[in-house]
C-alpha cells in the first residue's frame, strides 16, 4: 500500500515537471515567433528603404523600375526562396513610403515625448510617382529612437539603422491590412489597438469592417476624435463606452426575421465573448435576468456588465420596439437601485444604457436629468455602411470646424 502511495506520488511529480516545463518551452516559442515577426517586419521596411532610395538616384532608374524589382525578385528568390516576388517587393516599398512619411501620433509608440516634428504633408501623386527626396522623409518624419552601438564599424548600406525606422508592434500580415487604410488617424488608432490588446489577423478585420474608429468617433467631440489616433479607445467617462451603432452582427440574426428581446438577449449569451469584445475594453460579465425586489415586487435587469477601468457597474435593457419614456423610468429605477444597495463606496455611479434598434436622443435629453448616467444606443444586425459613416463622419467633423 505504502509502495502504490509513493508510485502515486511520484507520478504526481513528474505531471507537475512535465507541465511546468512544457508551459516554459511553449512561452519560449511564443517569444522566439514574436521576435521573428518583428525582425521581418523590420527587415521588410528596410528593403522597401533601399527600393525607395534606390529609384530615386535617378529618373533613369527611376523609368526601369519595374525591371529593377524583377531582376531584384529573382535573384533574392534564388537565393532565399519565397517571399520575394515583384508583388511582394512592392509591398515591402510602399510599406516604407506609408510609415517614413508620417509619423504615428500614438503617445504611447513615442520614445521620446519631447522631440517636436514637422511633418510635411505629401501627395498622393507623389507617392504613386515616387516623387520624394529621401532626405525630407527623414527625421522630421519619423521618431528618435536609441542609435545601436558600433554602428560605425558596419557598412552603412548593411545596417537597419533604428534611428530611422518605426516602433513596429505588430506582424507583418497585420500591416498589410493597416497599409490599405488611407486616412492616417484611423490607421494609427488601428495600429494601437492591435497591439494593445494582442489582436488577431481576423479580429483586427473584423473591426475594421464593423468600422469601429468611425463608430466611436461619431459618440465623441472633435478633442476626443483626435484622441482616438493618439491613444486608442480609452475609458475614462461613462461616455467612452458609447458607439453608434454597436455591431451586433456576429449573432447571426437576420434583420428582416421578426424577434423578441429575449431571443436577442439569449443570441447575446450565446455569443457572449464576442459582445464583450465588441462592448469595448474592460467588460465583465456578472449576470443576466437579474432579479431584484421592491415594494413586494420582482423586476429583472436583461444583463448586467461590471467594468474594471470604470469601476462601475453597466445595466443594459435590450429593446426590440420603440424607445418610450417609460423605458427610461425604468432604466433609472435599476441605475438607482443598483447605486443605493449594491454598489460599495470606492465604485463609481452605475451607468444605464437602452440597447434600442432606433434611439431617440430628444426624448433621453427630455425624460432625464442632465448628470444621469444613462444612455440610448443603437444596434445593427449587420456591418455597418463603412463608407456611410465616413461621409456622416466627415460631415461631423466639418460641424465642428465651422464653429470654431
Amino acid at each position: 500500500m505504502k509502495t502504490e502511495i509513493n508510485i502515486n506520488d511520484a507520478l504526481s511529480q513528474d505531471n507537475q515537471l512535465y507541465s511546468k516545463v512544457a508551459e516554459l518551452i511553449e512561452l519560449a516559442r511564443q517569444k522566439v515567433a514574436t521576435v521573428v515577426n518583428l525582425t521581418m517586419v523590420h527587415t521588410y521596411f528596410e528593403v522597401g528603404r533601399m527600393i525607395v532610395e534606390d529609384e530615386q538616384q535617378g529618373k533613369e532608374r527611376a523609368e526601369y523600375g519595374k525591371a529593377l524589382l524583377k531582376d531584384l525578385s529573382v535573384r533574392l528568390t534564388e537565393k532565399f526562396g519565397k517571399g520575394f516576388s515583384v508583388d511582394n517587393l512592392e509591398r515591402m516599398k510602399k510599406f516604407y513610403l506609408v510609415y517614413s512619411i508620417y509619423e504615428i501620433p500614438s503617445s504611447k509608440f513615442k520614445s521620446d515625448e519631447n522631440q517636436s516634428t514637422s511633418i510635411r504633408q505629401i501627395s498622393s501623386s507623389e507617392l504613386e510617382n515616387n516623387e520624394l527626396n529621401t532626405n525630407q522623409i527623414s527625421a522630421t518624419a519619423l521618431r528618435k529612437f536609441e542609435r545601436t552601438e558600433n554602428q560605425t564599424d558596419m557598412h552603412q548600406d548593411a545596417i537597419i539603422s533604428e534611428s530611422r525606422m518605426p516602433r513596429f508592434q505588430i506582424s507583418w500580415s497585420h500591416y498589410l491590412v493597416l497599409m490599405k487604410i488611407e486616412n492616417q488617424n484611423e490607421r494609427s488608432f488601428y495600429e494601437i489597438e492591435s497591439a494593445a490588446n494582442n489582436w488577431s489577423l481576423t479580429n483586427l478585420k473584423r473591426q475594421y469592417h464593423s468600422s469601429l474608429y468611425e463608430r466611436l468617433a461619431l459618440s465623441r467631440n472633435k478633442e476626443e476624435i483626435m484622441k482616438l489616433a493618439s491613444e486608442g479607445q480609452t475609458m475614462v467617462k461613462p461616455e467612452d463606452i458609447l458607439k453608434n451603432p454597436l455591431s451586433l452582427e456576429f449573432l447571426g440574426m437576420e434583420e428582416k426575421v421578426a424577434y423578441s428581446e429575449s431571443d436577442l438577449e439569449h443570441a447575446i449569451i450565446s455569443k457572449l465573448q464576442s459582445f464583450l469584445l465588441e462592448m469595448g475594453k474592460g467588460f465583465l460579465f456578472e449576470a443576466r435576468q437579474k432579479r431584484f425586489t421592491f415594494d413586494e415586487k420582482h423586476y429583472y435587469v436583461d444583463l448586467v456588465f461590471y467594468n474594471r477601468l470604470l469601476q462601475c457597474y453597466v445595466i443594459i435593457d435590450l429593446k426590440t420596439e420603440e424607445l418610450l419614456h417609460k423605458d427610461l423610468g425604468q432604466m433609472q429605477m435599476y441605475v438607482n437601485y443598483y447605486d443605493r444597495n449594491v454598489k460599495v463606496d470606492y465604485e463609481k455611479p452605475s451607468i444605464g444604457i437602452l440597447l434600442c434598434k432606433k434611439k431617440n436622443d430628444a426624448l433621453v435629453e427630455l425624460t432625464l436629468p442632465k448628470e444621469a448616467n444613462i444612455y440610448a444606443s443603437e444596434y445593427s444586425l449587420y456591418l455597418p455602411d463603412k463608407q456611410l459613416l465616413q461621409q456622416k463622419l466627415n460631415e461631423w467633423m466639418k460641424e465642428f470646424e465651422d464653429l470654431e
